[in-house]
């Protein structure tokens, strides 16, 4: 199954860029791409363990790319991806191998397909797995199996794949190989006795054992169906069946989407249609990427590749979709399971007038990140804008900043918030996932019969010295503790299983296990809570874009921060400034900001009080009328908010 790579959002440059010299050798070959036996895998791996830099060496050691020392994290093309040192959107590229063992003289043709290791790219690494046969399941041989390993594990299994184990790093003095293949049969249940799950030693870093780990793709797995011999079967011209598990914007080619052929094959000038739109188009051009793109004449069974139709409108590009040759009446395709947003957040134009250009950039990104949810949504404020559903805080900041970074924009984010499950007493469930939509304290009391918030089951590994204080925040995070394990983590590391809620998910873990803990976690089921909501008053005018629904435990603690942020970023008046933070009519917490005042007595001497006190209450009463006629409203800048609600680390 051959993998291409999966581009960016404004994939033009790659279309239009000059041809290196290897890929210039390539393209003048004619290689026959689909002639070739096939292998299709992924590397999955927890953040920092060495997933990029075994990618950099699999690449130099195929001579896709040159092995000339420049290459780091090649496939992590986004400057945000460079910049935070993680991987954050699926990316993949194939390979030429001839295995020195085999007496075959055509070379094998390796997909690799490069996935994010975060939880909140889960749906990312699902759909990109979907497509393999094998995983290099990397750890890190200092560490040992960490939070995120687990997950992808998970995950990896669900979709079937072959697990090859790699343990990396094994060339520092602190590696520990032993330790690591205890914890791959105790928590992964891997049964280590089986020589086709004998790990792999390497050192991406040096390049030590990536021949090892190419030659057990192709002998721990088998060719995929439609191979016979190292030549397609010629059947699979009949009968075409492509997925579409991925799709990008080009703003001079239209939109591309990214298939893998299931059965028979598809050429260019081939009239096909797509299930879910009903739509047909022509395929004007089709290819693979090596690591470029690179055209070729016929994708057939068992390949992935990109197809570029005459498809414009963004909206028709369905991650999920099954497209078929005109005439020809097939069964769809699963397709996937649409992600479900767990984290909501508005965003805005910081200047009104740029929300069109704003819309356009989001829906053209959203092409290249389906996990996202989109609905238009107004406040006074802020004016126009969207509200966006996220798979969690770090996936918001990766779009924001891709915002920024790709269309430009200068944006503000609203507070993240969770969807809420609200039952009235007539009956009714509702999902609220936007504050201002929250019912207030007076139609609680009235008409509600139960609020619910979402939890998550968090899986938490750390060392042995730091097992109290990561129970101690979990604690304070209103966490449950469901098991603890000392003994599956071998003699140094304590596995920790928790259900917490979703709004309170920890997110200083760093700082209490000095970077040694880890932390993952998956959905869960929604539970009672007593929530209210905390909204904001400035001069007795309400602020919708800062309120927010939280645990009443938190309540006062926050209103207490948010008033004084309030305080410190407004700008002064001419009259005091009452900020309040209220629940229902209950004031949790109050800052007055004191006025500009002018010395109207600084040119008086002598005489009696009452002669100073006179111009005082003159001064007094011109403020009144100040705001008697409305020319006394606080206007809350636009540059406040960015101040307030900028979750950007400083």
């Amino acid at each position: 199954m051959l993998a291409p790579c999966v581009f960016i959002p404004c994939t033009s440059a790659h279309y239009n860029e000059p041809q290196s010299s290897t890929q210039r050798c390539v393209r003048s070959a004619s290689t026959a791409y689909d002639t070739l036996e096939t292998r299709s895998f992924s590397i999955i791996a927890h953040i920092d363990h060495g997933k990029s830099t075994l990618a950099d060496r699999l690449l130099e050691h195929t001579q896709t790319i040159p092995s000339d020392g420049s290459n780091k994290q090649v496939l992590d093309k986004l400057k945000v991806e460079r910049e935070r040192g993680i991987t954050v959107k699926s990316q993949a590229v194939s390979m030429l191998y001839k295995d020195p063992n085999r007496t075959d003289t055509k070379p094998i043709l390796l997909n690799l397909i490069d996935t994010p290791g975060h939880v909140d790219f889960a749906y990312e690494v699902r759909r990109s797995l979907s497509v393999c046969q094998s995983a290099l399941l990397v750890v890190d041989a200092t560490q040992g199996i960490q939070a995120q390993s687990i997950s992808v594990f998970k995950i990896a299994q669900q979709c079937g794949v072959k697990i090859i184990p790699v343990l990396n790093k094994v060339d520092l003095p602190a590696s520990n190989p032993a330790r690591c293949v205890a914890q791959l049969s105790d928590i992964l249940g891997i049964d280590m006795a089986d020589p086709a799950n004998a790990p792999l030693l390497v050192s991406a870093k040096t390049g030590e054992g990536v021949d090892k780990v190419l030659h057990a793709l192709i002998s721990r797995t088998q060719p995929l169906l439609g191979v016979e011999g190292g030549a397609i079967e010629q059947r699979g011209l009949h009968g075409l069946r492509a997925l579409v598990f991925d799709s990008w914007y080009d703003k001079y080619r239209g939109v591309i989407a990214l298939t893998s052929i299931v059965d028979g094959a598809v050429r260019k000038g081939d009239h096909i249609a797509s299930m879910h739109t009903g739509k047909k188009y022509e395929v004007l051009d089709l290819g693979v990427h090596h690591p470029g793109p690179i055209s070729t004449p016929v994708l057939r069974k068992g390949q992935v590749g990109w197809i570029i139709t005459n498809m414009k409108d963004t909206e028709e590009a369905s991650v999920g979709d099954t497209f078929h040759r005109v005439g020809e009446r097939i069964e769809a395709l699963p397709g996937f399971r649409p992600a479900v947003p767990t984290v909501f957040a508005g965003i805005f134009p910081t200047a009104k007038t740029d929300f069109l250009k704003l819309e356009d950039a989001i829906q053209r990104l959203a092409i290249n990140d389906r996990s996202i949810t989109m609905q238009r949504e107004s406040m006074m404020a802020l004016g126009q804008g969207y509200r966006l559903g996220f798979l969690g805080t770090l996936h918001l900041d990766v779009f924001r900043q891709r915002l920024e970074d790709e269309y430009g924009h200068e944006i503000i984010v609203t507070t993240p918030t969770v969807p809420f499950r609200i039952t009235y007493k007539n009956g009714a469930q509702v999902l609220c996932s936007n504050p201002v939509e929250f019912p207030d304290e007076s139609v609680r009391k009235t008409h509600v019969a139960d609020m619910q918030e979402p939890t998550v089951l968090g899986s938490l590994v750390c060392p042995e010295e730091y097992t109290g204080a990561m129970m101690e925040l979990c604690a304070e995070h209103r966490g449950e503790q469901l098991d603890i394990d000392f003994s599956n983590a071998g003699a140094t590391q304590v596995h920790m299983l928790y259900k917490l809620p979703l709004a309170e998910v920890v997110t200083d873990l760093k700082s209490r296990s000095s970077g040694f803990a880890s932390f993952d976690y998956e959905d869960g089921d929604y539970a009672s809570s007593d929530l209210i909501k905390l909204r904001f008053l400035v001069a007795n005018a309400p602020v919708d874009a800062l309120e927010l629904v939280l645990h009443r435990s938190k309540a006062v603690q926050y209103a207490r921060m948010w008033v004084k942020k309030l305080k410190d970023a407004i700008p002064r008046q001419q009259f005091e400034i009452k900020i309040q933070a209220c629940a229902g009519s209950k004031v949790l917490a109050s800052e007055t900001q004191s006025a500009y005042r002018k010395d109207v007595t600084a040119g008086l001497y002598g005489g009696h009080y009452e002669r100073k006190l006179k111009h005082l209450n003159k001064q007094k009463e011109g403020k009144k009328k100040l705001k008697a006629m409305s020319l006394g409203r606080v206007r809350v800048p636009q540059e406040v908010f960015v101040k307030i609600l900028d979750t950007r680390k400083k």
